[in-house]
């Protein structure tokens, strides 16, 4: 089992531009990329543990992927292959899920999979509505666990679906089901959740329109238009930095061309509210609004966040960084998807802030946390690459070390690089 050693720092100021590329994005990418009959051509696409897994994947259904080390051409085959071999799907809940949905509709058989994290979290919440409309969906526990066998069918029905939670990987994965169907469809939930499917798919040529939190999906007849494009820098990965700038004094982080889609910079408006200096600069729009984002050190003070909680769900276990140096309790409610997330990380955070002697409660759908001062710890990553980075953050301010840091290869393969670049010191992995 591998450990990262961090060390405290002074202050700083930087600029990154090689944060890691939107995760989201690029597996919707490689799968978009099916849905048209010309080559798509990605920039940019991440080339982490569970995106090529997802890249892979788009291999073994037959499509042509070519990578120059810049740009992935993608040309996808006039009729997907049935593959002999499980589809792995690595770490990566969005792939299975947005999988899910998408081979649902492509006539063959298909075997998911992934590793043990994966294959304990739950997909009955994709699997029961896809086959209320008439997919064939099976799996460990009936279809709770992977792995999950498909034999898809081209004739799904269409559906009027009401989500009782706010997911985008449930969302998409109904609206790769919906381009298929034989009528139109509706998807409404409860809170609007990252819209990237949406919008990509529209530039695509798909006709879907959104009204609040209500997708209307008409069936595609004929193949989508291609990709082109270049896949931006991560807000979720580039928020790590943003919290190093916001406890360290006198420090100062710019992320250079930065996704600003707003479903994903709630994180940066929350640390706004708790006193950071924070700034978006917008310099270009197509797929998506693209730009910078700066962040800098400011007293911080305690926060009460119970809305919005999906546009900042995988931000949250360094947000609760934040929260444990800043003056005053924080309080996180409303957040009981944390506990189906590569780890449960209601309990994941909870725990390992009580090891750095920050008082902490956990509750149900959340947690509440009491600014203080880190102690040095031994922290648990639970296999789970967010809170394992989230607490190399903290070792900035006491020495931390976090042991099994494997798991942060699977989405962001250059963190440490660049948190030693900003530490200006060496960060030690055994």
């Amino acid at each position: 089992m591998s450990t990262l050693n961090v060390s405290p720092i002074g202050s700083f100021d930087a600029k990154i531009e090689d944060i890691a590329s939107d995760k989201s994005i690029s597996h919707r990418c490689a799968l978009f990329s099916l849905l048209s009959d010309k080559k798509s051509l990605i920039k940019g696409y991440l080339r982490a543990e569970d995106t090529m897994c997802t890249l892979n994947i788009v291999k073994l259904l037959g499509a042509n992927v070519q990578d120059d080390g810049e740009v992935i051409t993608i040309t996808p085959p006039e009729t997907l292959s049935e593959p002999s071999c499980v589809l792995d799907c690595g770490n990566s809940g969005t792939a299975i899920r947005l999988l899910m949905g998408f081979l649902s509709t492509c006539r063959g058989f298909f075997v998911l999979s992934g590793d043990k994290y994966l294959n304990s979290r739950p997909m009955r919440r994709v699997a029961d509505p896809l086959r209320d409309i008439g997919a064939h969906i099976d799996g460990r526990k009936e279809g709770e666990f992977a792995p999950l066998s498909i034999r898809g069918d081209e004739n799904l029905n269409s559906f009027d679906y009401v989500s009782t939670i706010a997911s985008a990987q449930v969302k998409t994965a109904m609206i790769l089901a919906a381009l298929r169907a034989k009528d139109n469809s509706t998807y409404k939930e409860p809170v609007l959740s990252r819209d990237h499917s949406e919008k990509m798919l529209k530039v695509m040529g798909a006709k879907i329109d959104t009204v609040g939190t209500t997708v209307t999906i008409k069936p595609i007849r004929a193949p989508l238009e291609p990709l082109d494009i270049t896949v931006p820098n991560d807000p979720s990965s580039g928020f790590f930095f943003a919290v190093a700038a916001a406890i360290t004094k006198n420090s100062k982080i710019r992320l250079k061309n930065m996704l600003l889609n707003k479903t994903r910079i709630e994180a940066y408006k929350v640390l706004a509210r708790m006193g950071a200096k924070v700034e978006f600069i917008r310099k270009d729009s197509k797929y998506e609004d693209v730009g910078d984002i700066v962040v800098e050190y400011a007293p911080l003070h305690g926060v009460e966040i119970s809305q919005n909680i999906p546009w900042l769900i995988d931000e949250l276990p360094a947000l609760s960084i934040a929260f444990a140096v800043a003056s005053g309790k924080s309080l996180i409610k409303n957040a009981k998807e944390l506990r189906v997330k590569e780890s449960d990380r209601i309990h994941s955070v909870v725990e390992n802030l009580k090891r750095c002697a920050i008082k902490a409660k956990e509750f149900e759908d959340g947690y509440e946390i009491e600014g203080g001062d880190f102690n040095s710890a031994v922290i648990q990553s639970y296999g789970d690459h967010r809170v394992a980075m989230s607490f190399a953050v903290a070792g900035l301010l006491k020495p931390m070390i976090i042991d099994d840091v494997e798991c942060i290869k699977t989405s962001f393969p250059n963190f440490i690089d660049i948190l030693s670049k900003i530490a200006k010191t060496e960060i030690k992995k055994r």
